[in-house]
Protein backbone atom coordinates (compact mmCIF):
# COMPACT_ATOMS: atom_id res chain seq x y z
CA UNK A 1 0.00 0.00 0.00
CA UNK A 2 1.16 3.17 -1.27
CA UNK A 3 1.55 5.92 2.17
CA UNK A 4 0.06 9.89 1.35
CA UNK A 5 2.66 12.64 2.34
CA UNK A 6 1.69 13.05 5.89
CA UNK A 7 1.83 9.21 6.13
CA UNK A 8 5.13 9.02 4.80
CA UNK A 9 6.37 11.40 7.22
CA UNK A 10 5.25 10.01 10.38
CA UNK A 11 6.74 6.73 9.03
CA UNK A 12 10.44 7.77 8.97
CA UNK A 13 10.20 9.64 11.92
CA UNK A 14 9.89 6.56 14.30
CA UNK A 15 13.44 5.29 14.55
CA UNK A 16 13.69 4.04 18.13
CA UNK A 17 14.95 0.20 18.79
CA UNK A 18 12.48 -1.97 17.27
CA UNK A 19 12.07 -4.01 20.32
CA UNK A 20 11.10 -3.32 24.20
CA UNK A 21 11.13 -6.32 25.41
CA UNK A 22 13.10 -8.74 27.47
CA UNK A 23 15.54 -5.54 28.86
CA UNK A 24 15.47 -7.08 32.57
CA UNK A 25 13.34 -4.54 34.17
CA UNK A 26 9.58 -6.10 34.46
CA UNK A 27 8.53 -5.74 37.92
CA UNK A 28 8.82 -2.24 38.90
CA UNK A 29 7.82 1.07 36.69
CA UNK A 30 10.76 1.91 35.18
CA UNK A 31 11.94 5.63 35.29
CA UNK A 32 13.22 7.13 32.32
CA UNK A 33 16.30 9.27 32.32
CA UNK A 34 15.77 11.32 29.00
CA UNK A 35 16.91 14.83 28.74
CA UNK A 36 18.27 17.92 27.07
CA UNK A 37 19.62 21.01 28.44
CA UNK A 38 20.92 18.66 31.42
CA UNK A 39 16.93 19.08 32.89
CA UNK A 40 16.23 15.14 34.24
CA UNK A 41 12.50 14.02 33.29
CA UNK A 42 11.21 11.03 34.96
CA UNK A 43 8.99 9.45 32.35
CA UNK A 44 8.44 5.52 31.25
CA UNK A 45 10.80 5.99 28.37
CA UNK A 46 10.43 3.25 25.54
CA UNK A 47 12.93 3.30 23.02
CA UNK A 48 11.96 0.22 21.43
CA UNK A 49 8.62 -0.46 20.01
CA UNK A 50 8.94 0.17 16.96
CA UNK A 51 11.62 2.15 13.81
CA UNK A 52 8.36 2.60 12.25
CA UNK A 53 5.52 2.39 14.50
CA UNK A 54 3.77 6.11 12.98
CA UNK A 55 3.63 4.13 9.86
CA UNK A 56 0.33 3.32 11.04
CA UNK A 57 -0.87 5.75 8.93
CA UNK A 58 -0.43 3.89 6.03
CA UNK A 59 -3.53 1.78 6.62
CA UNK A 60 -5.73 4.33 8.68
CA UNK A 61 -7.86 7.00 7.36
CA UNK A 62 -7.32 10.27 7.43
CA UNK A 63 -10.24 11.81 9.60
CA UNK A 64 -11.18 15.04 11.69
CA UNK A 65 -9.56 15.56 15.08
CA UNK A 66 -11.54 15.06 18.50
CA UNK A 67 -10.58 15.75 21.53
CA UNK A 68 -6.44 16.78 21.33
CA UNK A 69 -4.26 16.71 24.37
CA UNK A 70 -0.47 17.58 23.38
CA UNK A 71 -1.38 16.91 20.11
CA UNK A 72 -2.64 13.18 20.56
CA UNK A 73 -6.40 12.90 20.16
CA UNK A 74 -7.92 11.46 23.00
CA UNK A 75 -11.75 11.31 22.76
CA UNK A 76 -12.43 10.95 26.54
CA UNK A 77 -16.23 10.31 26.03
CA UNK A 78 -15.43 6.51 25.10
CA UNK A 79 -15.39 3.93 27.51
CA UNK A 80 -12.05 3.30 29.38
CA UNK A 81 -9.85 0.67 28.13
CA UNK A 82 -8.74 -1.62 31.28
CA UNK A 83 -5.31 -2.73 31.01
CA UNK A 84 -6.24 -6.77 30.87
CA UNK A 85 -8.06 -5.70 28.08
CA UNK A 86 -4.65 -4.16 26.02
CA UNK A 87 -2.79 -7.06 27.32
CA UNK A 88 -5.30 -9.51 25.80
CA UNK A 89 -4.52 -7.89 22.15
CA UNK A 90 -0.77 -9.08 21.85
CA UNK A 91 -0.48 -10.72 18.52
CA UNK A 92 -0.04 -10.28 14.78
CA UNK A 93 -3.74 -10.44 14.25
CA UNK A 94 -5.05 -8.31 17.12
CA UNK A 95 -2.79 -5.65 17.97
CA UNK A 96 -3.70 -3.13 20.74
CA UNK A 97 -1.35 -0.52 22.05
CA UNK A 98 -1.20 2.40 24.68
CA UNK A 99 0.25 6.07 23.43
CA UNK A 100 0.54 8.41 26.15
CA UNK A 101 -2.63 6.97 28.42
CA UNK A 102 -4.98 6.16 25.24
CA UNK A 103 -5.40 2.91 23.44
CA UNK A 104 -5.42 2.45 19.92
CA UNK A 105 -5.96 -0.53 17.23
CA UNK A 106 -3.36 -1.09 14.89
CA UNK A 107 -4.09 -4.82 14.00
CA UNK A 108 -4.98 -3.99 10.23
CA UNK A 109 -1.02 -2.31 10.00
CA UNK A 110 1.01 -5.19 10.56
CA UNK A 111 0.96 -7.08 7.50
CA UNK A 112 2.04 -4.00 5.71
CA UNK A 113 4.49 -2.36 7.86
CA UNK A 114 7.61 -1.24 6.44
CA UNK A 115 9.60 -2.72 8.49
CA UNK A 116 8.09 -6.15 8.38
CA UNK A 117 5.53 -7.41 11.10
CA UNK A 118 8.73 -7.95 13.92
CA UNK A 119 8.68 -4.72 14.94
CA UNK A 120 4.89 -4.47 16.06
CA UNK A 121 4.46 -7.80 16.67
CA UNK A 122 7.15 -7.36 19.90
CA UNK A 123 5.16 -4.21 21.46
CA UNK A 124 1.43 -5.51 20.94
CA UNK A 125 -0.36 -5.16 24.16
CA UNK A 126 2.26 -2.98 25.33
CA UNK A 127 2.39 0.87 26.63
CA UNK A 128 4.97 2.12 23.53
CA UNK A 129 3.84 5.99 25.03
CA UNK A 130 7.72 7.51 24.32
CA UNK A 131 7.99 6.08 20.64
CA UNK A 132 6.04 8.83 19.90
CA UNK A 133 6.99 12.03 22.18
CA UNK A 134 11.16 12.44 21.67
CA UNK A 135 11.26 12.14 17.99
CA UNK A 136 7.43 12.77 16.74
CA UNK A 137 5.13 15.83 15.78
CA UNK A 138 2.69 16.56 18.10
CA UNK A 139 0.16 15.86 15.56
CA UNK A 140 0.90 12.81 14.24
CA UNK A 141 -2.36 11.16 15.63
CA UNK A 142 -4.66 13.61 15.64
CA UNK A 143 -4.05 13.45 11.64
CA UNK A 144 -3.41 9.80 11.07
CA UNK A 145 -5.69 7.32 12.71
CA UNK A 146 -9.21 7.01 12.10
CA UNK A 147 -11.85 7.09 14.94
CA UNK A 148 -12.74 3.81 14.84
CA UNK A 149 -9.32 3.18 15.72
CA UNK A 150 -8.95 4.91 18.17
CA UNK A 151 -10.12 2.85 20.87
CA UNK A 152 -10.64 5.03 24.01
CA UNK A 153 -8.07 6.29 27.59
CA UNK A 154 -6.82 3.97 29.54
CA UNK A 155 -8.41 2.56 33.19
CA UNK A 156 -5.17 2.81 35.35
CA UNK A 157 -1.56 2.20 33.82
CA UNK A 158 -0.07 -0.74 32.65
CA UNK A 159 1.46 -3.49 34.71
CA UNK A 160 5.57 -2.65 34.95
CA UNK A 161 6.25 -5.72 32.44
CA UNK A 162 4.21 -4.32 29.88
CA UNK A 163 5.68 -0.82 29.85
CA UNK A 164 8.83 0.13 27.81
CA UNK A 165 11.85 0.77 29.73
CA UNK A 166 13.89 3.71 29.22
CA UNK A 167 16.67 1.99 27.48
CA UNK A 168 18.65 2.85 24.84
CA UNK A 169 19.76 -0.43 22.56
CA UNK A 170 22.89 -1.62 25.13
CA UNK A 171 22.34 0.75 27.64
CA UNK A 172 21.68 0.39 31.21
CA UNK A 173 19.74 2.92 33.35
CA UNK A 174 23.11 3.64 34.45
CA UNK A 175 24.61 4.09 31.24
CA UNK A 176 22.06 6.67 30.96
CA UNK A 177 22.37 8.43 33.90
CA UNK A 178 26.51 8.82 33.29
CA UNK A 179 25.83 10.22 30.41
CA UNK A 180 22.87 12.56 32.13
CA UNK A 181 25.54 13.83 34.58
CA UNK A 182 27.76 14.62 31.78
CA UNK A 183 25.70 16.57 30.02
CA UNK A 184 24.80 18.76 33.00
CA UNK A 185 28.77 19.19 33.22
CA UNK A 186 29.04 20.35 29.89
CA UNK A 187 31.48 23.37 29.26
CA UNK A 188 29.65 26.79 28.48
CA UNK A 189 30.10 27.89 24.97
CA UNK A 190 32.56 30.00 25.63
CA UNK A 191 34.70 27.20 25.95
CA UNK A 192 33.69 25.94 22.23
CA UNK A 193 36.51 26.76 20.07
CA UNK A 194 35.38 25.22 16.96
CA UNK A 195 33.63 22.82 15.56
CA UNK A 196 35.61 19.08 16.83
CA UNK A 197 34.40 20.24 20.69
CA UNK A 198 30.15 19.67 19.20
CA UNK A 199 31.60 16.23 17.60
CA UNK A 200 33.39 15.22 20.82
CA UNK A 201 30.88 16.56 23.13
CA UNK A 202 28.28 14.55 21.30
CA UNK A 203 29.84 11.32 21.43
CA UNK A 204 30.27 10.96 25.43
CA UNK A 205 26.42 12.21 26.00
CA UNK A 206 24.20 11.04 23.25
CA UNK A 207 22.37 7.37 23.54
CA UNK A 208 24.46 4.90 21.63
CA UNK A 209 21.63 4.74 18.72
CA UNK A 210 21.66 8.01 17.88
CA UNK A 211 25.39 8.56 17.89
CA UNK A 212 25.43 5.19 15.67
CA UNK A 213 22.98 7.01 13.45
CA UNK A 214 24.48 10.26 13.42
CA UNK A 215 28.41 9.16 12.50
CA UNK A 216 27.89 6.05 10.71
CA UNK A 217 29.72 6.12 7.30
CA UNK A 218 29.10 2.98 4.58
CA UNK A 219 31.48 0.02 5.03
CA UNK A 220 34.79 1.11 5.74
CA UNK A 221 34.18 5.00 6.10
CA UNK A 222 37.05 5.18 3.58
CA UNK A 223 35.34 8.22 1.69
CA UNK A 224 33.65 9.51 4.84
CA UNK A 225 37.21 10.58 6.00
CA UNK A 226 38.12 11.44 2.90
CA UNK A 227 35.68 13.88 2.21
CA UNK A 228 37.44 15.34 5.00
CA UNK A 229 41.18 14.71 4.27
CA UNK A 230 41.05 15.73 0.90
CA UNK A 231 40.61 19.35 1.65
CA UNK A 232 44.23 18.60 3.61
CA UNK A 233 45.88 18.14 0.15
CA UNK A 234 44.89 21.56 -0.73
CA UNK A 235 47.21 24.18 0.07
CA UNK A 236 46.90 28.38 0.21
CA UNK A 237 48.52 30.83 -2.48
CA UNK A 238 47.46 33.61 -0.09
CA UNK A 239 49.02 37.57 -1.49
CA UNK A 240 50.10 40.28 0.87
CA UNK A 241 49.76 44.27 1.23
CA UNK A 242 46.10 44.02 0.21
CA UNK A 243 44.01 46.48 2.26
CA UNK A 244 41.93 43.99 3.95
CA UNK A 245 40.06 46.21 6.94
CA UNK A 246 36.90 45.55 5.54
CA UNK A 247 35.70 41.32 4.87
CA UNK A 248 32.55 40.68 3.25
CA UNK A 249 31.50 37.43 3.76
CA UNK A 250 27.75 37.94 1.92
CA UNK A 251 27.12 36.22 -1.71
CA UNK A 252 23.94 35.24 -2.97
CA UNK A 253 22.21 31.41 -3.61
CA UNK A 254 19.98 31.31 -6.21
CA UNK A 255 19.24 34.92 -6.60
CA UNK A 256 18.87 35.67 -3.30
CA UNK A 257 21.32 37.58 -1.02
CA UNK A 258 22.52 35.52 2.07
CA UNK A 259 24.70 36.65 4.73
CA UNK A 260 27.51 33.72 4.67
CA UNK A 261 28.25 31.68 2.02
CA UNK A 262 27.62 28.38 4.16
CA UNK A 263 24.10 26.08 4.87
CA UNK A 264 22.37 24.15 6.89
CA UNK A 265 22.85 20.58 4.77
CA UNK A 266 19.24 18.39 5.38
CA UNK A 267 19.69 15.89 8.19
CA UNK A 268 16.55 13.52 9.14
CA UNK A 269 15.58 13.39 12.57
CA UNK A 270 17.46 15.50 14.70
CA UNK A 271 15.14 14.54 17.24
CA UNK A 272 17.66 11.68 17.92
CA UNK A 273 19.96 14.56 19.60
CA UNK A 274 17.38 17.76 20.72
CA UNK A 275 14.03 14.97 21.52
CA UNK A 276 12.17 18.16 22.40
CA UNK A 277 13.15 20.78 19.42
CA UNK A 278 14.75 18.90 16.81
CA UNK A 279 15.22 20.85 13.27
CA UNK A 280 13.02 23.51 15.26
CA UNK A 281 16.39 25.00 17.21
CA UNK A 282 18.07 24.38 13.62
CA UNK A 283 15.92 27.04 12.59
CA UNK A 284 16.19 29.10 15.38
CA UNK A 285 19.99 29.11 15.81
CA UNK A 286 19.85 29.88 11.96
CA UNK A 287 18.36 33.63 12.33
CA UNK A 288 19.35 34.38 16.04
CA UNK A 289 22.71 36.43 15.14
CA UNK A 290 23.03 39.08 12.97
CA UNK A 291 24.25 36.82 10.57
CA UNK A 292 21.50 34.40 8.85
CA UNK A 293 22.32 31.38 7.23
CA UNK A 294 20.30 28.96 5.31
CA UNK A 295 18.54 25.87 6.37
CA UNK A 296 17.62 23.08 4.38
CA UNK A 297 15.07 20.94 5.93
CA UNK A 298 15.17 16.97 5.17
CA UNK A 299 11.97 15.65 3.59
CA UNK A 300 13.02 13.28 6.72
CA UNK A 301 12.98 15.64 9.60
CA UNK A 302 11.62 14.64 13.34
CA UNK A 303 9.39 17.50 13.01
CA UNK A 304 6.80 18.70 10.68
CA UNK A 305 7.99 21.01 7.91
CA UNK A 306 5.16 24.08 9.28
CA UNK A 307 6.96 24.19 12.23
CA UNK A 308 10.34 24.22 11.21
CA UNK A 309 9.40 27.14 9.08
CA UNK A 310 7.46 28.85 11.87
CA UNK A 311 10.24 28.52 14.10
CA UNK A 312 12.32 30.57 12.40
CA UNK A 313 12.64 33.54 14.17
CA UNK A 314 12.61 36.42 10.72
CA UNK A 315 10.04 36.24 7.71
CA UNK A 316 13.59 36.86 5.63
CA UNK A 317 14.97 33.82 6.86
CA UNK A 318 16.13 31.66 3.96
CA UNK A 319 14.89 28.12 4.02
CA UNK A 320 15.17 25.04 1.42
CA UNK A 321 13.58 22.05 1.09
CA UNK A 322 15.06 18.80 0.75
CA UNK A 323 13.39 16.25 -1.36
CA UNK A 324 13.57 12.38 -0.95
CA UNK A 325 11.31 11.19 -4.26
CA UNK A 326 8.61 8.94 -3.15
CA UNK A 327 7.39 6.01 -5.57
CA UNK A 328 3.99 7.37 -5.07
CA UNK A 329 4.27 10.40 -7.08
CA UNK A 330 1.18 12.19 -5.50
CA UNK A 331 2.85 11.93 -2.38
CA UNK A 332 5.62 13.59 -3.86
CA UNK A 333 3.82 16.41 -5.18
CA UNK A 334 1.76 16.93 -2.12
CA UNK A 335 5.43 17.72 -0.84
CA UNK A 336 6.13 19.97 -3.59
CA UNK A 337 3.21 21.74 -2.59
CA UNK A 338 3.46 22.29 0.88
CA UNK A 339 6.78 23.41 0.15
CA UNK A 340 5.62 26.32 -2.21
CA UNK A 341 2.70 27.04 0.37
CA UNK A 342 4.63 27.53 3.78
CA UNK A 343 7.28 30.08 1.42
CA UNK A 344 10.43 27.51 1.20
CA UNK A 345 12.84 28.96 -1.33
CA UNK A 346 14.23 25.77 -3.20
CA UNK A 347 13.75 22.42 -3.96
CA UNK A 348 17.17 20.19 -3.65
CA UNK A 349 16.09 16.69 -5.24
CA UNK A 350 18.47 14.03 -3.32
CA UNK A 351 19.46 11.65 -6.12
CA UNK A 352 22.56 9.38 -4.86
CA UNK A 353 20.26 7.04 -2.64
CA UNK A 354 18.62 4.56 -4.88
CA UNK A 355 19.57 1.91 -2.27
CA UNK A 356 20.69 2.49 1.47
CA UNK A 357 24.13 2.43 1.77
CA UNK A 358 25.77 -0.26 4.06
CA UNK A 359 26.28 1.53 7.37
CA UNK A 360 27.53 -1.19 9.94
CA UNK A 361 27.56 1.23 12.82
CA UNK A 362 24.13 2.01 13.03
CA UNK A 363 23.03 -1.96 12.01
CA UNK A 364 24.89 -3.15 15.08
CA UNK A 365 23.66 -0.32 17.57
CA UNK A 366 20.25 -1.88 16.57
CA UNK A 367 21.18 -5.37 17.33
CA UNK A 368 22.56 -5.52 20.90
CA UNK A 369 19.38 -5.20 22.31
CA UNK A 370 18.26 -8.65 21.17
CA UNK A 371 20.85 -9.59 23.53
CA UNK A 372 19.69 -8.64 26.58
CA UNK A 373 16.96 -11.10 29.19
CA UNK A 374 15.54 -14.34 28.54
CA UNK A 375 12.73 -13.32 26.01
CA UNK A 376 14.63 -11.64 23.76
CA UNK A 377 17.20 -14.81 23.39
CA UNK A 378 14.44 -16.82 22.65
CA UNK A 379 13.35 -14.54 19.79
CA UNK A 380 16.86 -14.06 18.64
CA UNK A 381 16.92 -17.82 17.81
CA UNK A 382 13.14 -17.36 15.65
CA UNK A 383 15.36 -13.79 13.95
CA UNK A 384 18.24 -16.41 12.88
CA UNK A 385 15.93 -18.05 10.20
CA UNK A 386 14.56 -14.85 9.38
CA UNK A 387 18.14 -12.43 8.04
CA UNK A 388 16.40 -10.51 5.55
CA UNK A 389 13.93 -9.02 8.18
CA UNK A 390 16.49 -8.63 11.16
CA UNK A 391 18.61 -6.99 8.56
CA UNK A 392 15.93 -4.67 7.23
CA UNK A 393 15.46 -3.21 10.80
CA UNK A 394 16.55 0.02 12.45
CA UNK A 395 16.75 3.59 11.44
CA UNK A 396 18.48 4.04 8.34
CA UNK A 397 16.73 1.25 6.68
CA UNK A 398 13.47 2.12 8.12
CA UNK A 399 13.77 5.41 6.11
CA UNK A 400 14.82 4.07 2.70
CA UNK A 401 11.59 2.45 2.49
CA UNK A 402 9.96 5.73 0.92
CA UNK A 403 12.79 6.45 -1.55
CA UNK A 404 11.99 5.59 -5.44
CA UNK A 405 15.15 3.65 -6.68
CA UNK A 406 13.43 4.17 -10.42
CA UNK A 407 13.97 7.69 -10.05
CA UNK A 408 15.72 9.47 -13.36
CA UNK A 409 16.40 12.17 -15.33
CA UNK A 410 12.91 11.95 -17.11
CA UNK A 411 10.83 12.54 -13.26
CA UNK A 412 13.56 15.59 -13.00
CA UNK A 413 12.33 16.76 -15.91
CA UNK A 414 8.74 16.04 -14.97
CA UNK A 415 8.78 17.41 -11.66
CA UNK A 416 10.86 20.86 -12.93
CA UNK A 417 7.46 21.06 -15.25
CA UNK A 418 5.37 20.92 -11.13
CA UNK A 419 7.15 23.92 -9.48
CA UNK A 420 8.13 27.51 -10.14
CA UNK A 421 10.70 27.00 -7.55
CA UNK A 422 14.45 26.61 -8.34
CA UNK A 423 15.88 22.70 -8.49
CA UNK A 424 18.97 21.51 -7.78
CA UNK A 425 20.15 18.04 -7.86
CA UNK A 426 21.20 16.78 -4.88
CA UNK A 427 24.01 14.21 -4.58
CA UNK A 428 25.96 14.39 -7.94
CA UNK A 429 29.50 12.89 -7.72
CA UNK A 430 30.98 12.75 -11.71
CA UNK A 431 31.70 15.63 -13.92
CA UNK A 432 29.10 13.82 -16.70
CA UNK A 433 26.48 14.20 -14.86
CA UNK A 434 27.35 17.74 -13.48
CA UNK A 435 26.62 18.73 -17.40
CA UNK A 436 23.44 16.55 -17.89
CA UNK A 437 22.07 18.59 -14.83
CA UNK A 438 22.79 21.51 -16.80
CA UNK A 439 21.32 20.32 -19.97
CA UNK A 440 18.15 19.92 -18.31
CA UNK A 441 17.75 22.90 -17.40
CA UNK A 442 18.23 22.67 -12.85
CA UNK A 443 19.11 25.59 -11.11
CA UNK A 444 22.16 23.81 -10.21
CA UNK A 445 24.20 20.76 -8.34
CA UNK A 446 25.13 19.96 -4.63
CA UNK A 447 28.30 17.82 -5.20
CA UNK A 448 28.17 15.19 -2.53
CA UNK A 449 28.42 11.79 -1.63
CA UNK A 450 25.62 11.76 1.35
CA UNK A 451 28.57 12.17 4.04
CA UNK A 452 30.04 9.45 2.86
CA UNK A 453 27.02 7.27 3.75
CA UNK A 454 26.39 5.35 0.29
CA UNK A 455 29.06 4.20 -1.94
CA UNK A 456 32.05 3.37 0.05
CA UNK A 457 35.20 4.79 -2.09
CA UNK A 458 33.22 7.58 -4.07
CA UNK A 459 35.69 10.68 -4.72
CA UNK A 460 35.27 13.26 -1.86
CA UNK A 461 33.00 16.26 -3.58
CA UNK A 462 35.67 18.73 -3.60
CA UNK A 463 38.00 17.08 -5.72
CA UNK A 464 34.59 16.61 -8.24
CA UNK A 465 34.69 20.72 -7.55
CA UNK A 466 38.13 20.65 -8.71
CA UNK A 467 37.69 18.78 -11.79
CA UNK A 468 34.19 19.75 -12.70
CA UNK A 469 34.66 23.49 -12.55
CA UNK A 470 37.01 24.63 -15.38
CA UNK A 471 34.65 22.49 -17.66
CA UNK A 472 31.87 24.64 -16.09
CA UNK A 473 33.70 27.96 -16.91
CA UNK A 474 35.22 26.83 -20.16
CA UNK A 475 31.64 26.19 -21.54
CA UNK A 476 29.99 29.65 -20.04
CA UNK A 477 27.89 28.07 -17.42
CA UNK A 478 29.26 29.80 -14.50
CA UNK A 479 26.55 32.60 -14.07
CA UNK A 480 23.33 30.49 -14.99
CA UNK A 481 24.33 27.51 -13.39
CA UNK A 482 25.30 26.89 -9.45
CA UNK A 483 28.14 24.48 -7.97
CA UNK A 484 27.11 23.41 -4.21
CA UNK A 485 28.79 21.56 -1.98
CA UNK A 486 28.82 19.25 1.05
CA UNK A 487 30.63 16.80 2.86
CA UNK A 488 33.67 16.83 5.33
CA UNK A 489 33.92 20.47 6.03
CA UNK A 490 34.88 21.69 9.17
CA UNK A 491 37.19 25.13 9.37
CA UNK A 492 36.34 28.07 7.65
CA UNK A 493 39.22 27.50 5.77
CA UNK A 494 37.77 24.37 4.10
CA UNK A 495 34.85 26.71 2.77
CA UNK A 496 37.57 28.98 1.38
CA UNK A 497 38.75 26.05 -0.85
CA UNK A 498 35.66 25.27 -2.05
CA UNK A 499 34.59 28.76 -2.83
CA UNK A 500 38.35 29.11 -4.35
CA UNK A 501 37.34 26.53 -6.81
CA UNK A 502 34.19 27.80 -7.81
CA UNK A 503 31.20 26.52 -5.60
CA UNK A 504 28.64 29.10 -4.55
CA UNK A 505 27.95 27.88 -1.48
CA UNK A 506 29.27 24.89 0.95
CA UNK A 507 26.98 22.60 3.33
CA UNK A 508 27.38 21.50 6.63
CA UNK A 509 25.22 18.80 7.69
CA UNK A 510 26.73 16.18 11.18
CA UNK A 511 28.29 19.63 12.92
CA UNK A 512 25.06 21.29 13.32
CA UNK A 513 23.44 17.99 14.54
CA UNK A 514 26.12 17.97 17.29
CA UNK A 515 25.92 21.18 17.85
CA UNK A 516 21.95 20.74 18.24
CA UNK A 517 22.32 18.17 20.15
CA UNK A 518 24.23 19.35 22.67
CA UNK A 519 23.52 22.73 23.24
CA UNK A 520 20.21 23.37 21.14
CA UNK A 521 19.69 26.63 19.09
CA UNK A 522 22.33 28.36 21.34
CA UNK A 523 24.89 25.66 20.02
CA UNK A 524 23.62 26.25 16.25
CA UNK A 525 24.37 30.26 16.88
CA UNK A 526 27.58 29.49 18.09
CA UNK A 527 28.93 27.16 15.46
CA UNK A 528 27.72 29.92 12.91
CA UNK A 529 29.61 32.16 15.17
CA UNK A 530 32.55 29.94 14.99
CA UNK A 531 32.84 29.72 11.57
CA UNK A 532 31.99 33.43 10.44
CA UNK A 533 35.25 33.60 12.42
CA UNK A 534 37.12 31.68 10.56
CA UNK A 535 35.65 32.70 7.11
CA UNK A 536 36.59 36.42 8.21
CA UNK A 537 40.22 35.59 9.28
CA UNK A 538 40.88 33.90 6.78
CA UNK A 539 40.06 35.87 4.05
CA UNK A 540 41.93 38.53 5.51
CA UNK A 541 45.01 36.14 5.77
CA UNK A 542 44.62 35.55 2.13
CA UNK A 543 44.14 39.04 0.93
CA UNK A 544 40.81 38.91 -0.18
CA UNK A 545 37.82 41.63 0.51
CA UNK A 546 34.79 39.92 -0.92
CA UNK A 547 33.73 36.14 -1.90
CA UNK A 548 33.76 37.40 -5.47
CA UNK A 549 37.69 37.78 -5.30
CA UNK A 550 38.16 34.21 -5.05
CA UNK A 551 39.03 32.48 -7.65
CA UNK A 552 41.65 29.05 -8.27
CA UNK A 553 44.54 31.14 -8.17
CA UNK A 554 44.82 31.23 -4.32
CA UNK A 555 44.92 27.16 -4.25
CA UNK A 556 48.07 24.80 -4.90
CA UNK A 557 46.36 21.80 -6.03
CA UNK A 558 49.15 19.19 -7.12
CA UNK A 559 48.79 17.02 -3.83
CA UNK A 560 44.71 17.01 -4.44
CA UNK A 561 44.19 13.36 -6.10
CA UNK A 562 47.74 11.54 -4.32
CA UNK A 563 45.80 10.04 -2.33
CA UNK A 564 48.59 7.83 -1.23
CA UNK A 565 50.95 10.73 0.21
CA UNK A 566 50.11 11.34 3.88
CA UNK A 567 48.57 14.23 4.74
CA UNK A 568 49.62 16.10 7.80
CA UNK A 569 47.44 14.70 10.95
CA UNK A 570 44.46 16.16 11.63
CA UNK A 571 44.39 15.40 15.69
CA UNK A 572 41.26 17.04 16.75
CA UNK A 573 39.34 14.77 14.17
CA UNK A 574 41.32 11.95 15.08
CA UNK A 575 40.33 12.57 18.59
CA UNK A 576 36.59 12.91 17.88
CA UNK A 577 36.37 10.16 14.85
CA UNK A 578 35.58 6.47 16.61
CA UNK A 579 35.94 3.82 14.91
CA UNK A 580 33.98 0.73 13.81
CA UNK A 581 33.78 -2.61 16.16
CA UNK A 582 34.17 -5.87 14.86
CA UNK A 583 31.72 -8.55 16.32
CA UNK A 584 32.30 -9.61 19.94
CA UNK A 585 31.78 -13.01 21.42
CA UNK A 586 28.51 -13.49 23.62
CA UNK A 587 28.62 -13.01 27.35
Amino acid sequence: MLLGHRAAQAVVRCVRRPVCRGLGVAGRRAQGIHTYGGQLRSRRWAVGAGCTLAALAAVLAKSGSDVIDNGTVKDMSKRAVKPEEVKKHNSVDDCWVVIDGYVYDLSDFIPSHPGGPAVIRDNAGKDVTAIFEPIHAPDVIEKFIAPNKRLGPLEGEMPDELVCPPFAPGESIADLAAKQQLRAQLPSLDHISNLYDFEYLASQILSNQAWAYYSSGADDEITMRENHSAYHRIFFKPRVLVDVEHVDTSTEFLGQKVDLPFYVSATALCKLGNPKEGEKDIARGCGMGPKKVVQMISTLASCSLQEIVEAAPSKDQIQWFQLYVNSDRKVTDELIAEAQRLGLKALFITVDAPSLGNREKDAKVKFSAEKLGPKAMEQNKEDKEKPKEVAERGASRALSKFIDPSLSWKDIIEIKKKTKLPIVIKGVQRSEDVLKAAEVGVAGVVLSNHGGRQLDFARSPVEVLAEVAPILREKKLGDSFEIYIDGGVRRGSDILKALCLGAKGVGLGRPFLYANSTYGKEGVQKLIETLSFELEMDMRLLGVNSIKELSPDFLDLSALKARSVEVPRDYLQQQAYQKATLADFET
